[in-house]
């Protein structure tokens, strides 16, 4: 068993290099994603000759940069580095797997596993959970390779696939405690998103810088699927970028994950981000002529966002429970509150997060992370493991709005 002072700072370093990382592979797929859109066919001879299918001029810090795209191999030599665009995915993965692993395999029991929603043994809670990124790469991947390049393909991938994460959204969300749920599905679809690299994106380009390299001549058909394949899976990646994002943030606001109609918040979010970022997609391409104005789709992202929000609204409170904040609280009352709900993971034993609720002391120094995490964000006890009921949290928000006497 890990001791929770180092099982926190393994969160702590995982979860900054996971960030640090996905910055990386976010910003190059959104810089990648903006050239695509805003490269214009050359008009010089020399630029023709070359085999350029795009260029275009950009200034940025003090200098000018003219980036050029080559849809095959260039026909002259290369004659400086090449950059590979695969570490930043592969470290991505790697870290967000490892903090995963950390995070929810580890200890399945207390972030994996919600007895209320169902109850299981850890070990087939995690192969359940390992389950859902392998066969969700496996059926995108056969679908991508079956329709996707027949006619009207990509709308069938895209179909297909929404009808699979909205049944993978509301599975997850009758199997897992909520907020393993909503990371679930991120974490799936990213899975999803670094085997396009692994196993598509990097294998196509190393062929054909390989037969480049070697002088081969690769049959042009060969050469412009290498190409479609590569385009198409990190399209694909593009459109997940945001609802995977929604989804690591997530954790951190349990009116989302606690709500009775989780999985439909989740799907709805999702859809809205993938909105979203169609628009950013597509707007370059409108202002050079080749798009239709996408602002119809921020729209409807934005609406459907607000349709979430008044979804969520919470209900006025009761004047029972306006009147009953008024009347203090001893010390003893909710003593017996912590002592049966929170002090087998903040005991003398166990300190997660290293807080302590087993004297009066320490009660008075986190009284208000206590307050802030139990009342408010409601994310204590962890999945309610403990069973803490509402009449308790009612009485710690009584407690801690009058003063929070530890005497």
């Amino acid at each position: 068993m890990i001791d929770a002072y180092w099982l926190e700072w393994g969160n702590l370093l995982l979860r900054w290099l996971h960030v640090i990382v996905a910055i990386a592979w976010i910003g190059s797929s959104f810089y990648f994603v903006f050239l695509d859109n805003n490269l214009i066919a050359p008009q010089s001879p020399e630029a023709k000759a070359k085999g350029l299918s795009g260029e275009m001029w950009a200034v940025h810090g003090g200098g000018f940069y003219n980036p050029q795209k080559y849809m095959v191999a260039p026909k002259q030599k290369i004659d400086s580095k090449l950059h590979w665009f695969y570490w930043e995915s592969y470290s991505t993965f790697l870290s967000g797997f490892a903090l995963f692993t950390l995070l929810y395999l580890y200890n399945a029991s207390t972030f994996l596993i919600d007895k209320s929603v169902f109850d299981w043994t850890p070990p087939v809670a995690i192969t359940t959970a390992l389950s859902f990124l392998v066969v969700f790469w496996f059926i995108y991947d056969v679908v991508c390779r079956t329709f996707g390049f027949k006619k009207n393909g990509e709308m069938i991938v895209g179909g297909i696939m929404m009808v699979v994460i909205v049944f993978a959204s509301w599975l997850a969300c009758q199997l897992f405690a909520g907020r393993a749920a909503f990371l679930l599905i991120g974490a799936m679809m990213a899975t999803a998103m670094s085997a396009n690299v692994f196993f598509w994106i990097i294998p196509g380009q190393r062929k054909v810088v390989a037969a480049m390299k070697a002088g081969i001549e690769l049959d042009p058909e060969e050469l412009a699927m290498y190409g479609k394949r590569g385009k198409q899976r990190s399209v694909h990646n593009t459109y997940f970028t945001l609802p995977v994002i929604f989804t690591m943030l997530s954790n951190h606001y349990s009116f989302l994950y606690t709500n009775d109609n989780r999985w439909i918040i989740l799907v709805l979010m999702m859809i809205a981000g993938a909105l979203i970022r169609q628009f950013f997609v597509q707007r370059h391409g409108y202002h050079h002529g080749r798009a239709k104005n996408p602002v119809g789709y921020a729209i409807v992202g934005v609406v459907v966002i607000f349709v979430v929000i008044a979804i969520l609204k919470p209900a006025p409170s009761t004047q029972a429970a306006a009147t009953a904040s008024q009347e203090p609280v001893a010390y003893i009352k909710v003593n017996e509150v912590f002592q049966s709900r929170c002090i087998a993971c903040h005991g003398a034993q166990i300190q997660l997060k290293n807080v302590r609720l087993d004297s009066p002391e320490s009660v008075k120094k986190h009284a208000a992370l206590v307050y802030q995490h139990v009342v408010v964000t409601r994310q204590m006890p962890m999945n309610n493991s403990t069973g803490i009921t509402e009449k308790e949290r009612l009485l710690i928000k009584n407690w801690y709005q009058n003063g929070a006497p530890t005497q």
